[in-house]
């Protein structure tokens, strides 16, 4: 029941006769026409509630996030004055983007590329920091490079880059109903629930990265280095870990 579709309501002159056929119509479209304007009524009750608790969840976040981050530089200072070493705490998100295209790829690798949803050149996926994605990535690791993305990276990336996945189609996140449709089960309502699901490798985070569409990346201003040889190395190079200097390259191909 779109606004845009009319609902077409005869008039009758007075006096006049009218068949029975044309007053059944003229009454079933009477009772669609107050139907469609009851759902449009509470559509847009529900629109204004939705966005009034996305408002909310949104002022949590930056809460979230400014706590987290003046927390991290209490310790550093007081581990400085103290003369101790701080230990930065372990990433939690990786984000992968694949260097390398199909030709003279063994099978072994191809597998494990595909299961991580790397499918084509330059494409880029949200993983959580666990022990069996580590195993996979060591087996691809001369075609990819990955590293810790920045919440800043994680907002950029999602909003200008992100695509959803609704039957099996690639769809643009053009408004928070598609989101909301696909995971509001998981009370996931808008663009700012998933950036804080996956920076945060919430409890929701495999649905949310299952709903979005690989990311498709440009290539890099300037160009790459050179994908023969590790990011690591001492001549310097482009595949393996980057850690935090991946938001970097994310920069240079978003």
């Amino acid at each position: 029941m779109a606004e845009r579709y009319l609902i077409t309501q005869g008039t009758v002159v007075e006096g006049a006769t009218v068949p029975e056929l044309v007053k059944l119509k003229l009454d079933r479209n009477k009772k669609l026409a107050g139907e469609k304007e009851e759902a449009a009524k509470a559509k847009e009750a529900k629109q204004a509630e939705n966005r009034k608790g996305l408002e909310a969840h949104t002022t949590e976040y930056e809460k979230e996030y400014e706590s987290t981050s003046r927390e991290l530089i209490r310790l550093r200072r007081e581990a400085k004055v103290n003369g101790n070493f701080f230990v930065e705490p372990e990433a939690k998100l990786l984000f992968v983007v694949r260097i390398v295209g199909i030709i003279k790829i063994s099978p072994k690798p191809r597998k494990v590329l595909q299961l991580l949803r790397l499918k084509q050149l330059h494409n880029g996926v949200f993983l959580k920091v666990n022990k069996p994605i580590l195993n996979m990535l060591k087996l691809v690791q001369p075609y990819v490079t990955y590293g810790y993305p920045s919440l800043k990276t994680v907002r950029e990336l999602v909003y200008k880059r992100g695509y959803g996945k609704v039957n099996k189609q690639r769809i643009p996140l053009s408004s928070n109903e598609i989101i909301s449709e696909a995971l509001g089960k998981e009370g996931i309502h808008g663009m700012e629930d998933m950036v804080h699901e996956l920076y945060t490798a919430g409890p929701k985070f495999k649905q949310v990265s299952n709903f979005l569409w690989p990311f498709k990346l440009s290539s890099p201003k300037g160009g790459f280095i050179c994908k023969r040889h590790g990011f690591c190395e001492q001549r310097g190079g482009d595949w393996g870990n980057r850690e935090e200097l991946i938001n970097d390259l994310i920069s240079k191909m978003n």
